[in-house]
């Protein structure tokens, strides 16, 4: 087991890694909008949702995966009624690539952020 980190990505915020990679998977903790320096990325669920792939996007890197490799995505959303403004920013980062994937609504996320998404993926190392 080996656990992932880069600092193009926002830190942890509690006792846990970015990611763990073993047996050949990337298992992501849930990123939220915080940037790579700590800021939180307030604004629409749109820009909340770029600033989250922006950090998946640094995780699977760091691991040596990608978007590409992504098994199954679990998100969390605030608010239902952002579900389509979401999923239009999901759809525009995996294009073809359909991996399996939850949504669910949550009443509550760190930092009263808007979304969260955590990947599995598969890893090219």
């Amino acid at each position: 087991m080996n656990y992932v980190a880069t600092d193009k990505a926002a830190a942890a915020i509690g006792p846990y890694s970015q990611g763990v990679v073993s047996g050949g998977l990337l298992y992501s903790s849930g990123q939220i909008p915080l940037t790579a320096t700590g800021e939180l990325v307030e604004g629409t669920i749109s820009d909340q949702t770029h600033q989250v792939f922006s950090n998946l996007k640094a995780v699977l890197a760091e691991a040596g995966s990608s978007l590409n490799e992504v098994i199954k995505t679990t998100v969390f959303i605030k608010d239902m009624n952002d579900f389509a403004a979401l999923n239009e920013i999901y759809a525009s980062y995996f294009g073809d690539h359909k991996p399996a994937r939850s949504t669910v609504e949550v009443a509550r996320l760190p930092k009263d952020v808007k979304v969260e998404i955590e990947v599995i993926a598969k890893v090219n190392n």
